[in-house]
């Protein structure tokens, strides 16, 4: 059951030919008192596979049926080493495994998969006579990448059969009859084309190193790391007394293994029990360099049999869209997958203790003074309110800039004042650009959209693009129909869109300027709006339903001067703990791409916010902006540059239980409750703001029935 995908693939070869495959768990039920070797075993097996029966039965078998029998020395999700004792297990006493039908009573052959195990404890194929072995330079060395090997033994090769033939594994072939030799030997008839030698010369400085420190040093180094890290997770309790950490796998007196390998697989809990997402995890080790695997580590036995995940749980997972590498880490209250730290001879006691427990304690135990800021809610995010106290009024906010993306993930232009659409902004984020595959470009991947700077005359009806790439501008006419490039249809972030290109010159320009090829394409139309989920606490999406051009999630981005104020304090703070790189980074408003921002008020009060009104033009909050590592691009001299802040202070005190880091709010513009003529509407720098929160209603409640009050009494 814990075999990785790369092993359970080779059940396909089987079960097209109508032959029968099984997952099977299997625990040692009696050892020799003095020797400690596997007397017995007990086989459970799973479900039998089986497809194209008839084609199985129509066949003429004869001679000897053989079996295969492959497991992990070492399991990749849980870190369980098996005993390679079950090499001989099974070759002694196959009638175990069989399931009674005469094919499956034939010779039994054994898979050792040491692709994980290899790296500090290679298997002694003296002792245990395995047919095949496969394992992983990578593993071993780190490098290099996609370069394996597979041990057969002299007898087993025999039975391997080959059809496809390529250069360099036959001896003569000719091309217009039925003629083809192959190479006798073994490995020539399967090391198919040009075999990587380049990558083949690098191994004899990987075996050097290993040779230096000794595989059973690199064993003794990796496992106390490991066991030192499994029991600093496992003591680890919230202030509430409990568990932080659920590891996985663990040497029973039942399981069929020797010892734990040198990683350590877990889930995280909250302070009331429910789980951390893993990629909440990966996404801020990150922000510390630290390297994470996450997922289910190709083993869906392992994931499913640790994580308690049913036939119905997974096959609903999948029908319900998830899919490995997604972000759907908590599905119906169960985790998806696990967190895996894997250690190797080049970790450190520092690597274990400094930078990875460290970073699980501040990060994820609640402690008394860490506990609110674990689960942040509108009303009770700490902040400096030096200096504010003053403007801490509803009527003392007003919008600051106006900034319009024409082109999604490129740079923006602000401007004093803007026409609005249902939409938006007019032409904000109505350009994207899309590589020859069909990938929707932006800075994440390609961080040199950053560069492009965009400029829109609406007197001149004209948008002007310029890159630091490209020595002449572009301009591109708006209400032109020169574009030239074919209509059609394309899918993004669930909304379907109506687009059309440009021609060769506009695609031409904008590939010098990101260095890739791609192409300019403009929004016409879509079919449907994007429909956001409702959520009852402050600081997440309400339900709306917004008409979008190519933004992520709303028509708007709000930014308050006085919140990135107050994450500047923090990000020069001095407090014990706080990295010392941090005290010279500042952040303006920008950094954060927003559409709006407004001056005034305290920090944070717009996570309150449920309408604000802005002149006569009123918007509804869809919630906080969930924050990722955009944010800590920057451009110096025309260089994009990348550190891990602002995103990691953010993340130390704006994380919400669902693992979103927020900063922001996200608006929707209410056009058909505008005051006046709606078909001109204008956005103007300096205009007043009014917000409408549950805050503002609760107050406003108290003073009138405490007006209420006095009346009722002078009245008596």
């Amino acid at each position: 059951m814990e075999n990785h995908n790369s092993v359970i693939g080779i059940r396909e070869y089987a079960l097209e030919q109508g032959a029968q495959a099984y997952a099977v768990d299997i625990e040692d039920t009696e050892r020799d008192a003095f020797t400690g070797n596997i007397v017995s075993v007990q086989v459970t097996k799973h479900q039998m596979l089986r497809r194209n029966e008839a084609k199985f039965l129509a066949k003429n078998h004869t001679g000897s049926a053989y079996n295969l029998f492959a497991f992990p020395s070492e399991c990749n999700f849980s870190g369980l080493k098996f005993s390679l004792e079950l090499v001989k297990t099974v070759k002694e006493d196959s009638i175990r495994y069989s399931d009674g039908s005469p094919s499956s009573n034939g010779h039994w052959k054994v898979l050792i998969d040491a692709a994980k195990g290899c790296a500090t404890e290679p298997p002694d194929l003296s002792k245990y006579p395995a047919d095949f072995v496969v394992f992983s330079f990578y593993k071993l060395f780190g490098y290099p990448t996609g370069l394996g090997a597979l041990i057969v033994h002299t007898d087993a090769a025999k039975l391997l059969k080959k059809t496809y033939f390529s250069g360099g594994t036959v001896a003569a072939s000719i091309a217009d009859i039925d003629f083809v030799k192959q190479r006798e030997g073994i490995e020539e008839l399967f090391e198919d084309g040009t075999i990587p030698f380049l990558s083949i010369a690098s191994l004899c400085h990987g075996f050097k190193i290993l040779n230096s420190l000794t595989i059973p040093a690199i064993s003794r180094h990796t496992s106390s790391l490991a066991t030192y890290l499994r029991n600093v997770l496992a003591a680890l309790r919230h202030e509430n007394g409990t568990r932080v950490c659920t590891l996985y796998g663990s040497c029973s007196s039942k399981t069929l293994c020797n010892k734990m390998g040198p990683l350590v697989s877990f889930n995280l809990r909250r302070p009331d029990g429910s789980w951390v997402g893993h990629r909440e995890v990966e996404k801020l080790a990150s922000l510390y360099s630290i390297q994470l695997r996450t997922g289910c580590f190709c083993n869906p036995g392992a994931c499913a049999k640790y994580l308690d995940l049913s036939h119905l749980d997974l096959v609903t997972n999948i029908e319900a869209g998830h899919i490995c590498w997604d972000d759907n880490d908590i599905i119906n209250g169960k985790p998806s997958g696990a967190v895996r730290v894997s250690l190797g001879y080049m970790s450190t006691y520092e690597d274990v203790k400094q930078k990875f427990i460290d970073f699980v304690t501040s990060s994820f135990v609640s402690t008394p003074t860490h506990s609110r800021d674990l689960q942040f809610c509108g009303r009770s995010i700490p902040f400096t309110d030096t200096g504010f106290e003053s403007r801490y009024s509803a009527f003392g906010v007003d919008l600051k800039s106006i900034t319009v993306y024409p082109i999604k993930s490129c740079a923006g232009f602000s401007t004093d004042r803007w026409p609005l659409s249902s939409r938006g902004l007019l032409y904000d984020r109505e350009w994207l650009l899309q590589s020859l595959t069909g990938e929707t470009l932006t800075q994440k991947k390609v961080p040199e959209m950053c560069l492009i700077h965009t400029y829109i005359d609406l007197s001149q009806g004209i948008l002007f693009i310029n890159s630091p790439r490209c020595k002449e501008g572009l301009q591109i006419i708006l209400n032109s129909n020169s574009s030239n490039g074919k209509r059609e249809e394309i899918s993004l972030r669930g909304q379907i869109y109506q687009v059309q290109g440009y021609d060769k010159e506009v695609d031409t320009w904008f590939s010098a300027a990101i260095g890739r090829p791609c192409t300019l394409l403009r929004h016409l139309s879509s079919s449907h709006c994007v429909s956001l989920d409702e959520r009852d606490s402050v600081g997440t999406c309400r339900e709306s339903r917004t008409c979008l051009n190519f933004s992520n999630e709303a028509q708007f981005l709000l930014i308050s001067e006085e919140s990135v104020s107050d994450l500047n304090n923090r990000l020069n703070s001095t407090d014990v703990g706080k990295d010392v790189r941090r005290t010279s980074v500042q952040v303006n408003p920008m950094r954060f791409r927003p559409n709006l921002v407004i001056s005034g008020g305290r920090p944070y009060a717009e996570d309150e916010w449920i309408n604000i009104k802005i002149g006569n033009k009123f918007f509804r909050s869809l919630g906080g902006c969930n924050r990722c590592q955009m944010i800590n691009f920057s451009t110096d001299a025309e260089q994009v540059l990348k550190t891990n802040e602002p995103l990691a202070t953010l993340a130390s005190y704006r994380r919400v239980k669902q693992g979103k880091i927020l900063f922001g709010i996200l608006l929707r513009y209410e056009c058909e409750a505008e005051e006046g003529n709606s078909n001109n509407s204008w956005l103007r720098v300096g205009e007043s703001i009014t917000p409408d929160s549950k805050q503002l209603r609760d107050t406003h409640r108290i003073h009138t029935d405490m007006a209420a009050c006095q009346v009722g009494k002078s009245s008596r």
